[in-house]
């Protein structure tokens, strides 16, 4: 039975119990050979914690005698480099520094930390090293300096692994208070506590023992804040090679899938559903330029097998709670002028949001005061993992794009936090949405749309007068991720249909409807109206406008297309229903259902 390691980042502890472990080890050769001071930055919860841990075991000249037990079963273990167990290993978490208090307080906490790493370090190696290293109580840096001074003195030299090293700008910018800006540049710039410790970094690795360091993150942002005091480090977030160093790829979990269900005497055609599940809700990052293949989150992939295996069935919340916590990177972006309009725009697949380059070279004063543009909030929502790389347009411009269902989710909700933050609208869309979706009347969806999300989006100066603002109404009021799979601008053999909701596998004991809906939108003065005459007309006489009765054809003529591939794809498991909607203006929406 696998034992999916779901929360252990340990690398001994997995290896030695036989927890799965998905092989990155074959990267080893190529991290040493990319440079000795790097810079690896990835979402939160996407295994940074886990390769550390494996880089410590590899290099760790303690654990010689280990290294067959730990690594030879491992794509290392059968051709390791020259370097492995050549090291003294120190490792900083900076997650678990306390960020609060005022400056002095934090700096206290921040020495307290290192200086307890270091006496766990002399402690550890202390058969290897001929000299006591003295700590400092109030100096963290002159105890690093003595911990040196004992390795110089020994063959062997120091690789730093430093974990989540911008932890202090990630708790700020959550907070985003003036005070905390203040506090935050104290540690940073000039001589602060946290910049003097990175010098002393820096100047280290100039032949006073330290020879490696390798740190990770989730965004840039302290290195732009310590700019002299750490200069050196070489990013390979972007490299090609490293695109899957954290995360798994899908060959792997459906490879996980299938002696999953195995053990759970599941058909292996329940492997393919399965997969369509975690694929739908799980896939879809990419950390390079090129065409790679696409990354899993590896704690959503865990949380998603280990559930499972455990019950035989797909978890109800696809949303692992321990990510839910990334909808404050959202809260944040709304709170910046305009963030809300991308919020809005990153959901039109059409029209993506698109930067030039990445920005990666931001402090936290820019995140809190400078004023911000598309490129900066678009790069910081990348580097939070809730938009990846989408390709490349044809004028050579980075597309970025929503990575899958769990992420699509937190942006649909703080949309309808934005527009409709009223309890009882909340309960009033729960309803109709579940009339839609058991009986396919969407006359009660469409009424509460017309009277309170109409207005609430028109008074929020949105530059989209077409069928985007349609579509995002429907797609943030319907979305249900226990039920359905909800897609917008879905890929039906070459063509894009507005929004799909397919009942989950799990769900179709129930009485769901399978959903296929085309909009399209025809501005008052096209349809020869004002807003307050459509407000009174019916909508058999708004269909009969001309204009409004093209629009329905044309959405009509579309839906026949999409329906096909889709019963072919689905066989007879749906009860497809497709729907044309048409808005006229934002005053009124008709629909129709579209029988076959």
């Amino acid at each position: 039975m696998i034992k999916f390691p779901y929360g252990i980042s340990d690398f001994q502890n997995i290896i030695s119990n036989n927890f799965y472990y998905v092989d990155r080890t074959d990267r080893i050769p190529l991290i040493e050979e990319a440079g000795k001071q790097l810079l690896f930055l990835r979402p939160r919860r996407f295994g940074k914690s886990l390769l550390l841990t494996m880089l410590e075991n590899y290099y760790d000249v303690a654990k010689a005698e280990q290294f067959e037990a730990l690594f030879g079963k491992l794509a290392i273990g059968k051709n390791p480099t020259t370097l492995h167990n050549q090291y003294f290993v120190l490792r900083w978490d900076f997650s678990a520094v306390n960020p609060q208090g005022d400056v002095e307080q934090i700096q206290r906490n921040l020495y307290q930390y290192i200086n307890l790493r270091i006496k766990a370090f002399a402690d550890y190696y202390k058969k290897l090293l001929p000299d006591e290293i003295h700590i400092e109580p109030d100096n963290a840096q002159a105890s690093f300096i003595s911990l040196l001074m004992a390795v110089q003195k020994t063959p062997y030299r120091l690789y730093l692994l430093i974990d989540e090293y911008d932890n202090f700008a990630n708790e700020l910018m959550m907070g985003g208070k003036v005070t905390d800006t203040a506090r935050y540049k104290t540690l940073l710039y000039g001589e602060g506590s946290l910049k003097a410790l990175f010098k002393v970094i820096k100047s280290a690795a100039t032949g006073l023992g330290l020879e490696r360091v390798f740190l990770t993150g989730v965004s840039p942002v302290v290195m732009s804040d310590i700019t002299s005091g750490y200069n050196v480090a070489e990013s390979i977030s972007l490299s090609p090679e490293f695109n899957d160093l954290c995360g798994f790829l899908e060959s792997e979990i459906h490879a996980t899938l299938r002696q999953v269900a195995i053990e759970c005497d599941f058909p292996l055609q329940e492997v393919d559903k399965a997969l369509t599940m975690i694929r739908s809700f799980y896939n879809g990052y990419c950390f390079c330029y090129e065409n790679k293949p696409l990354v899993y989150n590896p704690t959503l992939a865990l949380y998603f097998m280990k559930s499972f295996q455990k019950h035989c069935k797909y978890p109800d919340n696809m949303l692992d709670s321990n990510l839910a916590m990334d909808r404050g990177k959202l809260r944040y972006i709304a709170r910046i002028p305009d963030g809300d309009k991308l919020i809005v725009q990153a959901l039109n697949d059409k029209e993506p949001v698109t930067v030039s380059e990445l920005s990666d070279r931001f402090g936290v004063e820019d995140m809190l005061t400078v004023k911000k543009d598309n490129a900066f909030m678009a790069s910081l929502l990348y580097y939070f993992g809730i938009l990846t790389m989408g390709g490349m347009t044809g004028f050579r411009r980075k597309i970025l794009r929503i990575p899958n269902l769990v992420i699509r989710k937190l942006y649909v909700e703080q949309i309808q936090e934005m527009l409709i933050p009223d309890f009882n609208d909340s309960e009033t869309v729960t309803q109709v949405s579940e009339i839609f979706y058991s009986t396919g009347n969407m006359q009660p969806l469409c009424d509460f749309i017309e009277t309170r999300y109409f207005k609430a989006f028109s008074n929020r100066d949105y530059r989209w007068t077409n069928e985007l603002v349609v579509k995002t109404a429907f797609l943030t009021l319907l979305f249900n991720d226990i039920l359905y799979i909800i897609d917008s601008e879905t890929t039906l053999e070459r063509t894009y249909a507005d929004l799909t909701m397919i009942v989950r596998p799990d769900m179709r004991k129930y009485q769901l409807l399978d959903i296929l809906i085309e909009f399209k939108y025809v501005s008052l003065p096209d349809a020869g109206l004002t807003g307050q005459t459509a407000k009174q007309m019916t909508p058999d006489e708004l269909k009969a406008i001309p204009v409004v009765k093209e629009k329905l054809s044309e959405a009509t003529s579309k839906l026949s297309q999409y329906r096909e591939v889709l019963i072919n794809k689905y066989s007879d498991e749906m009860r497809l229903h497709s729907y044309s909607v048409v808005s006229v203006g934002f005053d009124r929406l008709v629909w129709d259902e579209v029988k076959q």
